[in-house]
């Protein structure tokens, strides 16, 4: 058996084109439907264990889906914000705690969250560096948004304009670094926290400028009496929040009309949960609640159909290959009958023969399957972040 194994390896490494190209075609007859299998089935995995751990999501009536992967996964979506009238309406109730959540913007491509810290004791999320937020322009950063900026408390962060043409728009805030929270394998990992009068500062909403009194320059001043004076468009704002300059940040308008994404919504019990959803079941209410299991498995209805196109396309391409390798072994056979020949007069028996073509369709077989193996053991590392880089855009 030795002698065969030797004298197959040889061959197989003196027709290095032929042997490369068998291998190839082979694993990826294999890859595509093992990847394909378990591409679905962490998806599954992932957004039922997500979905159940949100109980309940209010929003602005529209997409479904989108308001449940963009509470969930902080995707942004083209979706009507809220207002924090609705999550006051929702907390006057008695039924359920309300985490009202402002996904909007982001920074260095992380989705910047501005929540209440209820947030955190409701997913659990531990600190593992510094503090957690204790004033306007704090951040605390996920593990995976932490190590990939290379990141940790004291440092600092600026949020990304929505238009960088739009003079008008948004202005970028600095935020300060004051906390990493221990990674968790989840959406949390990959967004970068903050609170909510801070993603407002971001919006524009609430922002900080120099003080306007009587000795302002006349080049800042709008208009001016003996009670008040009234600043123009030229007074520069902060875009960071420091020390000495937090006392001037302040908000313009009533705080319940301000917006926010979504809103979590963690009921009592079953019976509060079943009164909140009757609550809002009704033509006329201009916000929706949902449950987010109801919605994943919507969702996943519509992957399992796609996925059986896939596995009947996949049957299709590896039925192709078979009949592609089988074609390639039976010219390969006729080409080297003068080989078979020169064996046979040499002393070799038909089943010595017959033992080297096999010998060879296994090691090809064989080597197939252990780069179908290694590719799939590098590809579940990086499957979480690539899969959950897919659910957010």
């Amino acid at each position: 058996m030795n002698g065969i194994l030797r004298l197959t390896l040889r061959y197989l490494a003196y027709n290095k084109l032929k042997t490369i190209t068998l291998i190839l075609c082979v694993t990826l007859a294999v890859l595509l439907p093992v990847l394909l299998q378990f591409a679905v089935s962490w998806f599954e995995q992932d957004l039922h264990s997500r979905a159940k751990a949100t109980p309940l999501v209010a929003g602005v009536k529209g997409s479904r889906f989108d308001l449940a992967l963009q509470s969930m996964y902080f995707s942004r979506a083209d979706l009507e914000p809220t207002d924090m009238q609705a999550v006051e309406t929702i907390q006057e109730s008695g039924y359920a705690m309300p985490i009202p959540l402002a996904v909007r913007f982001t920074a260095q491509d992380a989705p910047v969250v501005g929540t209440s810290l209820d947030y955190f004791e409701f997913r659990k999320l531990k600190l593992s560096q510094g503090t957690s937020l204790k004033r306007l322009g704090d951040c605390v950063l996920g593990a995976s948004v932490a190590e990939r900026l290379q990141l940790k408390p004291g440092d600092s962060l600026m949020s990304d304009p929505l238009n960088v043409f739009d003079l008008s728009g948004n202005y970028p805030l600095k935020m300060r670094v004051v906390g990493v929270l221990e990674r968790v394998h989840s959406p949390d990992d990959e967004a970068v926290f903050v609170d909510l009068k801070t993603e407002w500062i971001i919006s524009g909403i609430g922002h900080g400028h120099q003080t306007i009194n009587a000795e302002t320059s006349k080049d800042l001043v709008l208009g001016q009496n003996d009670q008040q004076t009234v600043a123009n468009a030229a007074v520069p704002q902060f875009n960071e929040v420091t020390d000495e300059n937090l006392a001037s940040f302040h908000f313009h308008g009533d705080t319940g009309t301000f917006p926010v994404s979504s809103i979590i919504v963690v009921p009592n019990d079953v019976k509060s949960e079943v009164l909140l959803l009757g609550m809002y079941d009704s033509a006329g209410a201009d916000v929706q609640m949902i449950r987010p299991v109801e919605i994943v498995d919507e969702l996943l209805q519509v992957v399992f159909r796609v996925k059986q196109l896939f596995d009947v396309n996949t049957f299709l391409v590896s039925f192709s290959v078979g009949l592609l390798l089988v074609l390639v072994f039976t010219l390969s056979l006729r080409l080297r009958r003068r080989e078979r020949q020169t064996m046979f007069q040499l002393g070799c028996s038909r089943s010595v023969i017959w033992k080297l073509q096999l010998t060879e369709v296994l090691l090809i077989l064989v080597s197939s399957l252990v780069l179908v193996l290694c590719i799939t053991a590098v590809v579940r590392v990086y499957a979480e972040q690539l899969l959950r880089i897919w659910i957010i855009a």
